[in-house]
């Protein structure tokens, strides 16, 4: 058998391409994507220490290597009956290709590296470090399917023929004199490169991921099945091929533009803020740096960061910029916020990518006009009459998979697209690939439970080893919190720990590594100091009175409840009163199906929004969760807030008064202007204070609350803290969130709730644990053996955030005798419209409430529909509708559920 009896890939009505000719595609692929003058392959490697022609040479003799595993008759014998020139076999195909391929390399004395070596093709001498680092590269293209191959042991002669064997050397053996010829391969006989490997192993497992799926793509009428030279076919087809694929999926790398100040990204600033100032005057290092900035919401903080990202991108340090943000919700304001800025990084003429990541970006209207070909946007010069132009550009391969998101240019999403970077899930390599030479931008720092914190320390180590950079943002930072960032970045950068001074000053820079001391105490923003008066309510009647005055006095009021449960009974009771206008009540939680969330997100950024005037918010309510306190930019002349964390408190104070507006409510936009509104008062409800509380002393008020905030000694210091009477920001801030987190005043929670502070400390021990599990240990080098919970599996199994136990539903109505159609009743995306996450507890009795008849209705009717395939389904019957209402939303049942969010 030759080398031209295998086919590589197929197509249903039997046209087969040969193998070798898709091994050079994928090769040619990859020669393009590290071409020695891209900073991708200067920048890999610099890493590994070794020229960038000698690292495209070496690497794209390894990627023809990748599919080694299709020599394998029993991979073959998979579609038989292609044609009488090709292998036929009886051999059962019980193992993956690409775990085949490597095995059959490394197959110990009779693997392809000692029958290649026998033949010349590598060193005699030294071959047990050598053979090492040759098997680091074949995991590496063997892993093209998104997991590193199995290394353990199987019987090869059930998957390959002698005559296979020989066909795989064969090939092995001309690739190698195409591309190695005069490549000296002694240079890999050493040891400490090897050790670069395993760093960059990740990378490069990535771009293998990304050729075989660009390389892959030739159509089935450009398939060839008679054999050429190999050195013809890759000039005349693999290598023309290759350019067309790489142009057509637009992931070139734009010019970046030369810094030229704010104003070049933002016009609209008139004056930089103090942080923003710092932003443009820092000194930077000539190498991967982390920035914290910690300040007051509304100082421009997402301004500054951009401001330094493209100084590091115009200096030669990054190509890119991904922006992590807390929840879907904030990446979709972030992107709003972004598309109108970001190509001012790249040159004039530039067409760089923005990309969406998060799993419901396809239903953002902004973002599938953004598929739209630069070519073709002079047709739609408009969203519609009057509107802003699209700015936003995105290619259809970039866009069609969550995957490949990271690899635009510029990406803006959650931060569980980055940190699968550093978990064992398919295709994680493809992420440190999208990350790779870009600025990483995480806002919202202080707002991961211990799980994530140590998954965004681990991706800190990582992206830092990898020569990024980063900067983190956050209105409130334990200082314990900020060392253990800045160390981990330090211990990926190789550089010793920062020694940290200013515990007190606030607002507050740091930065590593620099010329001058890493901490830089600023200045505030004169706009957004404040001091608010706090008054403390012990009965939920209180509240219910406070808001009433508000609204007689036509002012808008926002009181964000721990819980959906206390937030529809706020609501309902609110409902029931005749001192309010039904039409001026709003409900904001995360338990509605999609198409009402999106609905209610939009009114609430209309209505008190920065463009919102005083007739719109005449006395407007809102009753809502934590989903208002992060990346949303509201503005509320009244905010209540039930008793939460201090971080969290100074995030929901930060939305009342955001804004300088007029005493009626109308936004002025003078320079050094004054709000005209009576003075901020914001009002906590909570259980009476007391200096000795007992254990149960939280749910005497907020019985739901200790499920969600279960370190009750904490809420009962920043209880304390406020019965001081008053918060002053930015002025407050640090000593507060010390008095709180800090070791001091966790030894002051008094002995009453020290065993619900045991137990919390308990379940972040665990998560912790848990956390420690599934990360991956990344200097091990792209293999199984990295993932210490023994695995590699999909997002959904090894998940980037430990939250409740939630059931994801569809909502559908009847659509006739025994047939259903979709809650939202639109044309486009009506299933993911109508769907949303409720708690498996409340999906039991949901369940359970559904006939038997209605059940068999249900189950029949999902497996006509793909994208039901994992999820429930919920009929909204005349029995069953008192379960989800639109303005409600899923929670109608006598007893609701204490949930967050």
């Amino acid at each position: 058998m030759g080398i031209f009896d295998y086919w590589g890939k197929t197509v249903e009505d039997g046209r087969y391409h040969l193998l070798p000719y898709h091994c050079l595609d994928v090769a040619a692929v990859g020669w393009l994507l590290l071409d020695p003058h891209k900073s991708l392959c200067r920048h890999l490697a610099a890493q590994l220490g070794v020229e960038p022609v000698v690292l495209q040479r070496w690497a794209s003799f390894f990627f023809c290597l990748h599919d080694l595993g299709k020599f394998a008759s029993a991979f073959q014998g998979l579609v038989p009956g292609l044609s009488p020139d090709l292998v036929t076999s009886r051999l059962i195909y019980t193992e993956r290709h690409d775990s085949l391929g490597y095995l059959l390399w490394d197959d110990n004395d009779d693997g392809l590296f000692f029958k290649a070596a026998e033949r010349g093709a590598f060193p005699t001498s030294g071959q047990r470090q050598l053979r090492r680092t040759l098997r680091a590269w074949m995991q590496i293209v063997t892993g093209h399917h998104g997991i590193p191959p199995k290394t353990g042991q199987i019987d090869l002669a059930n998957h390959f023929t002698l005559q296979d064997r020989e066909a795989a050397l064969t090939f092995l053996l001309a690739i190698h004199e195409f591309f190695l010829s005069d490549t000296d391969a002694e240079i890999l006989n050493d040891k400490e490169l090897c050790r670069r490997l395993n760093l960059v192993s990740w990378t490069l497992a990535g771009i293998v991921v990304l050729a075989d799926w660009l390389g892959s793509g030739r159509p089935a009428e450009r398939y060839v099945r008679h054999s050429l030279p190999l050195q013809e076919y890759w000039r005349d087809h693999a290598m023309p091929f290759a350019v067309e694929a790489v142009a057509a999926a637009r992931i070139e790398n734009s010019p970046i533009a030369p810094y030229a100040g704010a104003r070049h990204l933002f016009p609209f600033i008139d004056k930089l803020t103090p942080l923003q100032h710092w932003a443009t005057e820092r000194e930077l290092a000539d190498t991967q740096q982390l920035f914290i900035l910690e300040d007051v919401t509304g100082a421009g903080k997402t301004e500054a960061s951009l401001i330094l990202a493209h100084r590091l991108m115009a200096n030669g340090l990054a190509d890119g910029i991904y922006v992590a943000l807390p929840t879907m919700a904030t990446a979709n304001a972030m992107y709003e916020r972004l598309r109108r800025a970001y190509k001012g990084l790249y040159a004039r003429d530039a067409s760089p990518s923005l990309t969406l990541a998060h799993g419901a970006r396809h239903l953002s209207a902004d973002f599938r006009l953004s598929l739209i070909p630069p070519e073709n946007r002079h047709a739609l010069q408009t969203y519609g009459l009057g509107e802003e132009p699209i700015e936003a550009f995105c290619s259809d391969w970039l866009a069609d998979s969550r995957k490949k998101a990271l690899l635009s240019e510029v990406g803006v999403g959650t931060i569980d697209q980055a940190l699968l970077a550093v978990l064992p899930t398919r295709h994680q390599s493809l992420r440190c690939l999208g990350l790779t030479r870009k600025v990483l931008i995480v806002d919202e720092v202080h707002s991961y439970d211990p799980y994530m914190n140590h998954l965004l320390r681990q991706l800190l180590v990582h992206h830092a080893a990898q020569g990024g950079s980063a900067i983190l943002l956050s209105a409130t930072l334990p200082f314990a919190m900020r060392s253990d960032y800045l160390n981990a970045f330090a211990e990926g950068a190789k550089l010793s720990p920062p020694e940290l001074f200013l515990t007190d000053a606030y607002p507050l820079a740091t930065h590593i590594p620099a010329a001058e001391p890493p901490e830089t105490a600023l200045a505030p923003r004169r706009e957004v100091e404040r001091t608010l008066t706090v008054s403390l309510l012990d009965s939920p009647d209180n509240a219910m009175e406070i808001i009433r005055l508000a609204v007689e006095q036509g002012k808008c009021v926002c009181w964000v409840r721990n819980t959906v449960a206390d937030a529809i009974q706020a609501f309902r009771l609110l409902r029931r009163k005749d001192w309010i206008e039904k039409d001026r009540l709003m409900l904001f939680h995360s338990r509605f199906a999609m198409i009402d969330r999106q609905r209610i997100e939009s009114a609430t950024l209309k209505c008190f929004g920065k463009d919102s005037d005083a007739e719109m918010r005449r006395g407007l309510i809102l009753i809502a969760t934590q989903v208002v306190e992060q990346s949303l930019d509201l503005d509320f002349d009244v905010m209540i807030s039930d008793l939460a964390p201090i971080d969290l408190l100074i995030q929901r104070a930060g939305r009342q008064h955001r804004h300088v507006r007029d005493s009626a409510g109308n936004r002025i936009d003078e320079e050094g202007a004054r709000d005209r509104r009576e003075p901020p008062v914001f009002y906590v409800l909570g259980p009476p204070p007391t200096e000795d509380p007992a254990e149960a002393w939280l749910k005497t008020v907020l019985p739901g609350t200790q499920a969600i905030y279960q370190h009750v000694g904490q809420l009962w210091l920043t209880q304390q803290i406020l019965t001081t009477g008053r918060l002053s920001m930015p002025g407050d801030a640090r000593a507060f969130i010390e008095g709180v987190y800090g070791d001091a005043a966790q030894r002051t929670i008094p002995s009453a709730l020290e065993p619900l502070t045991w137990k919390a400390l308990g379940e972040d021990s665990g998560k912790l644990s848990m956390a420690h599990l599934n990360v991956l240990n990344l200097g091990k080098g792209y293999c199984r053996e990295s993932s210490g919970g023994g695995g590699w599996e999909d997002e959904a199994r090894v998940p980037t955030r430990l939250g409740d136990d939630s059931i994801r539903i569809a909502l559908v109505v009847p659509d006739g005798a025994e047939t259903w159609r979709p809650y939202a009743d639109v044309e486009a995306f009506s299933w993911e419209l109508s769907m949303l996450s409720v708690p498996k507890s409340r999906w039991q009795k949901a369940w359970e409430a559904m006939s038997p008849e209605i059940r068999t209705s249900l189950a029949t009717f999902r497996e006509e529909y793909k994208v039901l395939k994992w999820v429930e389904l919920f009929p909204l019957t005349t029995e069953l509708s008192d379960w989800y209402d639109e303005q409600l939303g899923w929670g109608l049942y006598k007893e609701v559920d204490n949930e967050s969010d």
